[in-house]
């Protein structure tokens, strides 16, 4: 698909606030085999939000009336980890929709969000391996910064 058509079929994309309409749709996204390992199921963001209502950021990506992406961040400037502060929790996209900028459209839109709220970097956390995410986060400008101490990347993505 050429970059055109790939922009073309991306006009209908909108983020959407999670809601009680979109909750079981976000939870029941198929990802691509093998992708399970690496991505936490969606009612975690549904309990996260629960929990910490005032950080989370919790958002569906819709094409027309059809949500094909979850995405969740979370925006804790006290958080005593600096990592943790404007990241990444979670994101999911419909098998059948990735690789046609589902992903990056919900990412930039968190990206957005965090610029509003004076953050200048959004971080986000993973387990490197075959079918990962690591590829994806690279190709949006993500740079591994270190490990957990759980051995996860850790990488950022500059926001000036």
């Amino acid at each position: 698909m050429a970059c055109a058509d790939t922009l073309a079929s991306m006009t209908d994309l909108r983020l959407e606030e999670l809601s009680a309409a979109t909750a079981v749709a976000a939870n029941t996204l198929t990802l691509k085999p093998g992708q399970e390992q690496y991505a936490q199921p969606g009612s975690h963001a549904i309990a996260e939000d629960a929990i910490n209502p005032a950080t989370a950021w919790s958002r569906v990506v819709l094409d027309g009336d059809q949500v094909v992406g979850f995405i969740q961040g979370n925006f804790d400037p006290d958080n005593a980890m600096e990592e943790l502060r404007s990241c990444v929790w979670r994101i999911h996209v419909a098998a059948d929709q990735q690789g046609r900028g589902v992903g990056r459209f919900a990412v930039e839109g968190l990206a957005e969000a965090a610029r509003e709220r004076g953050f200048d970097r959004l971080t986000v956390m993973y387990d490197a391996g075959e079918g990962g995410p690591e590829a994806f986060f690279a190709a949006l400008g993500f740079q591994v910064i270190g490990q957990t101490k759980y051995g996860e990347q850790l990488a950022a993505l500059s926001l000036t």
